[in-house]
């Protein structure tokens, strides 16, 4: 059997399994580049070219460097600042979300810019008594235009940019991409604003993702009441300056029990303990006992007993840059049950503080107690130690530490590093001054490196299965053009639209992609389509350019079903959508990006 024969059946084969959606896609993946292995169409060194190919390295890097940015609140505040000034109008609210995802995405991807902003924008459009349904569908539209903003947008931009090299031209540039995706998000954000209202449901949605944003304030109504918790403020010159957190037993008050700190300024602790952060000036001690006890405990400490009004702060201070507090609760069969605790203790390790311990629902107030399972604890601790409470065998954490984090903390530790890296390899891109996949290592060893992230934290951050989708797709592009079968394919496209000039072409390449892309994903699309329509340019003795960079625009719109694209499904519940919702705003988006693709592709890279 000839190569291209099996080459057709195996891309075939793979095409049918992933519209199947009942395997792995990583092991679909890897299954075609085998099955080319075994039936002698690729050497074995062609089948593992793909994990070791410049293209997956640089898509990794940027995973890592989309996870620094996510994981010390940069997309957090940057929504936050976005959406308190887009204000309650519908239109305005609708283009200022619209209009950030797409910026977001075109540094940290689609999906990692859907899921930063997705919480919060459920939660504005409830506060406004507006349905999620109008808003996070545009959301995720957007950001498919924004993936087109930037070379870092989407993998398949980078595929597309190696790809443009390989056939013998220059690489796109960072922000070449930009030139058809300004107006691909303009036109999506005025069909979202003027057809939208139309055509999407109002509907509950069936899964709102939580509003962690107030979550300290919550906790310190639950556990510290106020009736039963006095905030003392340290005054300049207090004699209690300088002590730890370990240091605040103070036996001439035994009335008086220091339950924990709300720091006012809490710096970063770069991998201390919480029992080494020192009481500073400006922050409150949380205290337990009679009134005449803490007066007295004031008097000879220096510290001033906070008015009620001011009490509202504590929780935005329990929770800052360097630490935060967390709720667990004592596991069954836990090492924990049997152990004496008290508020106000620092635990064994030194990596937290006891604030409160209740049992059903009720506070056991300040003297030690014997925990039992069940009993639910609130603790202060480092961000890095609150982590570590997840992959805890003895306690159940209510609110994982980093959704909290990300979403009350904005711009949280090394936020500003994070920042300055992202920008340094934005430099390196733009310029040119390094190859792309030198300026994506080093940006996310850099991350690693100044402690934006641990090494856990980076491997956690990259999606692997899109490395190794990546990876194992690429053997089978390479196998389509090596055994003639991209020839075979691109003769035949040619044929049907050659007589019609270059333009038909365009548009036969849109539909293929289009079509393609709403079944399966839209980086397994460019990988098949790529080598058709290098192909297909060659028979028509046209420049590969504006053909390859109209396969870019048909692979971003992904507009028509809801397994298109994780971002699709990610805003699926939220939004209370059924699968018939999508196409009903995704038509016209799709037939806008048809436009641009056949129509203004050409305008600026000619044929």
């Amino acid at each position: 059997m000839a190569d291209s024969t099996i080459s057709f059946l195996v891309l075939g084969a793979v095409v049918v399994l992933f519209v199947w959606n009942r395997l792995p896609v990583e092991l679909v993946a890897i299954g075609a580049g085998l099955t080319l292995y075994a039936t002698g169409v690729l050497e074995l060194p062609q089948v593992l070219a793909g994990y070791g190919d410049a293209t997956v390295v640089l898509i990794a890097s940027l995973f890592v460097v989309s996870e620094g940015l996510d994981a010390t609140g940069v997309t957090t505040w940057a929504g936050q600042q976005m959406i308190a000034r887009a204000g309650t109008d519908r239109s305005r609210l609708l283009v200022y979300v619209m209009v950030l995802v797409a910026v977001l995405t075109a540094l940290i991807s689609v999906n990692g810019a859907v899921a930063a902003l997705l919480p919060m924008v459920v939660v504005v459009a409830i506060r406004l008594g507006r349905s999620p349904s109008q808003l996070v569908m545009p959301l995720a539209f957007a950001a498919h235009a924004g993936s087109l903003l930037a070379l870092t947008g989407t993998p398949v931009n980078v595929i597309v940019s190696d790809a443009a090299v390989d056939a013998g031209g220059d690489r796109f540039g960072y922000l070449s991409f930009a030139l058809v995706g300004i107006p691909l998000l303009v036109g999506v954000i005025v069909i979202a604003v003027v057809l939208g209202p139309r055509l999407l449901p109002e509907r509950r949605a069936r899964v709102i993702p939580p509003d962690l944003s107030a979550h300290a304030r919550t906790l310190v109504r639950q556990y510290l009441d106020e009736e039963q918790v006095a905030r003392l403020l340290v005054c300049p010159g207090s004699s209690l300056i300088g002590r730890s957190q370990a240091d605040l037993v103070l036996p001439e008050h035994p009335d008086v029990t220091i339950v924990g700190i709300a720091h006012g300024t809490a710096p970063p602790l770069d991998g201390g303990s919480i029992a080494d952060l020192q009481v500073d000036p400006g922050d409150s001690l949380l205290v337990r006992g009679p009134d005449d006890a803490v007066s007295a405990l004031a008097a000879d400490h220096g510290l001033r007993l906070e008015a009620p009004a001011a009490t509202g702060e504590e929780g935005r201070r329990l929770l800052n840059r360097g630490a935060g507090v967390g709720e667990v609760v004592v596991a069954p069969r836990s090492d924990l049950i049997g152990q004496s605790v008290f508020p106000g203790m620092v635990t064994d390790s030194g990596d937290f503080v006891v604030l409160a311990v209740q049992r059903r629902g009720d506070d056991l107030g300040p003297d030690p107690v014997t925990l039992a399972a069940g009993d639910t604890l609130l603790l202060q601790g480092t961000w890095e130690a609150l982590d570590r409470t997840v992959h805890d065998r003895d306690v159940l954490v209510v609110d994982r530490p980093d959704l909290v984090r990300r979403q009350a903390v904005p711009m949280g530790p090394r936020a500003r590093v994070a920042v300055a890296v992202l920008l340094a390899m934005v430099a390196l891109l733009i310029t040119g001054a390094v190859p792309t996949v030198v300026a994506g290592l080093l940006a996310a060893c850099a991350m690693v490196g100044l402690r934006v992230l641990t090494v856990d934290q980076a491997y956690r951050g990259i999606s692997w299965t899109t490395v190794v989708l990546v990876g194992g797709m690429i053997p089978l592009s390479t196998a389509i053009t090596q055994s003639g079968a991209a020839e075979q394919l691109a003769n035949g496209l040619v044929d049907v639209v050659g007589d019609h000039g270059p333009y038909a072409l365009l548009l036969g390449l849109f539909v293929l992609t289009a079509v393609l892309g709403q079944l399966i994903s839209n980086m397994a699309t460019a990988l098949i389509v790529i080598p058709i329509s290098l192909s297909a340019a060659a028979e028509l003795a046209v420049s590969p350019r504006p053909v390859l960079m109209s396969v870019t625009v048909a692979a971003a719109a992904s507009f028509l079903t809801p397994v298109a694209t994780p971002a699709n499904l990610m805003v699926m519940g939220p939004g209370g959508y059924r699968f018939g919702d999508y196409w009903k705003l995704g038509l016209p988006m799709l037939l806008w990006f048809g436009v641009v693709a056949v129509l203004l592709v050409p305008q600026i890279w000619s044929f």
